[in-house]
């Protein structure tokens, strides 16, 4: 018998288009962040990596934080209300953009909202589902937005009988 695991997340049924979900997790970006996600990665930018360059020939006059991680923290911050426990595997993203910077310091908070939802066509017992995830900073400016596609579990034919009764 399979043992049934905690989840915090929605089922498929439970997200219907145009819901907009706000997240209780908010965090603060550390300049350990930007620089541990930007060297793990290889990335050599110095634009992420040194004050100095940042602030003599850049426009921002200080590091930028790595895009990458703020599209992970992102979508990190929105696991909990959306797909913990509750998604079978992420299936893409598109649409990312990141229409303002993030600077060490800066405060994320976030929101999805849920844009399709339809039924797997393979899989009884899953459905599709695209989110959108809106990343703010402290001044409530969007930093981030992406799409993302997800392989959702319908809820269990137990959990759903007790919720009916």
């Amino acid at each position: 018998m399979a043992r049934s695991l905690p989840h915090h997340g929605r089922w498929f049924e439970e997200l219907a288009v145009g819901d907009v979900i706000p997240h209780a997790l908010t965090r603060t970006v550390t300049e350990t962040d930007n620089v541990l996600m930007t060297t793990l990665t290889l990335n050599p930018a110095r634009l992420h990596l040194d004050h100095e360059y940042a602030a003599e020939e850049t426009e921002f006059g200080r590091p930028l934080v790595n895009s990458m991680f703020t599209l992970g923290l992102l979508v990190g911050i929105s696991v909990l209300e959306t797909t913990h426990g509750t998604t079978i595997a992420n299936l893409g993203f598109e649409d990312v953009t990141f229409p303002a910077p993030v600077f060490c310091g800066d405060t994320i908070h976030a929101e999805t909202e849920v844009v399709a939802a339809r039924a797997s066509g393979s899989r009884p017992d899953a459905g599709i589902v695209t989110f959108e995830h809106r990343a703010f900073n402290q001044d409530d400016r969007l930093v981030c937005k992406a799409r993302r596609n997800a392989l959702m579990h319908r809820r269990p034919a137990a959990t759903a009988e007790s919720a009916d009764a």
